[in-house]
C-alpha cells in the first residue's frame, strides 16, 4: 500500500484544520511515502519558512527508522550516540521529537510518516493524528 496523493491531502487539510480548532500557531505539515520521499506538503500563512526543513526531518527520521518520534525523543534521550551516529548517517535530517508519526498499513508495515511543525511537538502530534485518522489510516506517535 501506497499513500494517494488524496489521503496526502486529507492528512495535511486535517492536521492543519485541527491545529486551527486547538488555537495553535501555524503549523507546517508533509507526507512521505514509505521511501522517504515528499508526497504533499502545506506550510500555513505566518509560518517560518524553515519549518519544511524541521516537519521533513521528523517525518524522515521516522519513515527511516521505522520509529516514531516520540520513540526516537526516548532513544535519543537514553542512547545520544545512537542518534547522533543516526543523523550523521542521514545527513542530519532526523529530527527525534513527536510531531513525526509513522504511518501502517493494516498488516503493521510501514507506508509512509507525516511530520508537522510550528506548536509544541506535543501539539504538533495531536494534529497529525487527526489528520491520518480522517484519512482512514493507522498512525503511531
Amino acid at each position: 500500500m501506497t499513500i494517494s496523493l488524496q489521503s496526502a491531502q486529507i492528512i495535511i487539510n486535517t492536521a492543519l484544520a485541527k491545529g486551527r480548532e486547538m488555537g495553535l500557531k501555524p503549523l507546517s505539515a508533509v507526507v512521505l511515502d514509505g521511501g522517504g520521499h515528499v508526497q504533499a506538503f502545506a506550510r500555513e500563512d505566518g509560518a517560518a519558512p524553515g519549518r519544511f526543513a524541521i516537519a521533513h526531518g521528523k517525518a524522515y527520521g521516522a519513515v527511516m527508522l521505522g520509529m516514531a518520534g516520540t520513540a526516537q525523543m526516548a532513544r535519543a534521550e537514553a542512547q545520544a550516540y545512537f542518534m547522533a551516529a543516526v543523523n550523521g548517517v542521514y545527513g542530519g535530517q532526523v529530527i527525534p521529537v513527536p510531531g513525526g508519526v509513522l504511518l501502517r498499513n493494516d498488516s503493521g508495515a510501514v507506508i509512509g510518516a507525516v511530520g508537522v511543525t510550528g506548536d509544541t511537538s506535543d501539539n504538533d502530534a495531536i494534529a497529525a493524528m487527526a489528520g491520518i485518522e480522517a484519512a482512514g489510516l493507522i498512525g503511531e506517535i
